[in-house]
């Protein structure tokens, strides 16, 4: 995948200095998901494992919203005339995508601003730090249209956002929450106006970008490994992931730019 060339069918892409930005691109219909747009969603998030080119990735909204989840036409009706098979390879396929964007390791950053709902909803859960714009709108609707909450990785991850209780009660009715209680609750990172949003979002990204990418990524893989590991088993893996960085050329950089009392300048290696 060459970031500078990649053109994808179903959503947008902008890249620059180390910096992807994607958004959905259906604002008439508040960026509804289809087949063929989870797809190449999953497929590149997997490409993105090799690529040294990207640092970090804004998932954004248009058209002031962020995503309206399975479009309605699109997906789930066919979804209703499906058997069996074709629907678990349909399920399978949408975790696929949460496990893209956890299995990457860029660190990527979800700027919702308007409706972000069932699939929406996932995808920014799924990102690594949420902004949202005062106006934002989030629910995890599957139990209004008659499914469960444990939807491609709500019932593992939510919980250890904001808490089992709270998950529980979202999960379970289904409510949408704005952007001030999911602040106060550790979904949203920080909330910014609508017309700076993006800015805050890009801003964000390209401090992450200029930092040790590689040292980032690691980082990234613990807090996903960690989760089912003991406090002993953790700190060992812990001690072997820092022992990889210490081998890097950037952390090399550190130490020599604190001697000389310079700002370190990290290349991701």
């Amino acid at each position: 995948m060459n970031p500078e060339q990649f053109s994808p069918e179903h959503f947008c892409w902008t890249f620059a200095d180390g910096v992807a930005r994607i958004t959905l691109n259906r604002p008439e219909r508040k960026n509804p998901l289809t087949f063929e747009s989870y797809a190449e969603l999953r497929d590149m998030f997997r490409a993105l494992v090799y690529d040294k080119q990207v640092k970090a990735i804004v998932f954004g909204s248009r058209g002031g919203n962020f995503c309206s989840g399975g479009d309605v036409h699109e997906i789930i009706a066919p979804l209703t005339k499906m058997d069996m098979t074709e629907l678990l390879d349909f399920t399978r396929m949408t975790g696929d995508l949460v496990k893209a964007m956890r299995g990457c390791p860029q660190p990527i950053i979800a700027a919702v601003d308007g409706i972000c709902v069932g699939a929406g909803a996932i995808i920014s859960m799924a990102s690594d730090l949420r902004l949202a714009a005062p106006e934002a709108k989030t629910a995890f609707l599957f139990n209004r249209v008659g499914l469960a909450g444990c939807d491609m990785g709500a019932c593992a991850m939510l919980p250890r956002i904001i808490g089992q209780g709270r998950a529980t009660e979202l999960l379970m009715t289904g409510r949408s929450f704005g952007a001030d209680e999911g602040l106060s609750w550790g979904f949203f990172n920080a909330i910014h106006d609508a017309d700076a949003l993006d800015g805050a979002a890009m801003k964000l990204a390209h401090r992450l970008a200029s930092g040790p990418s590689f040292a980032n990524g690691i980082t990234k893989n613990q807090l996903n490994m960690e989760w089912d590991m003991s406090l002993d088993t953790a700190i060992e893996a812990e001690a072997q992931a820092q022992a990889i960085c210490m081998q890097t050329r950037d952390f090399e950089r550190a130490y020599h730019a604190f001697v000389a009392k310079e700002k370190p300048v990290f290349e991701g290696d």
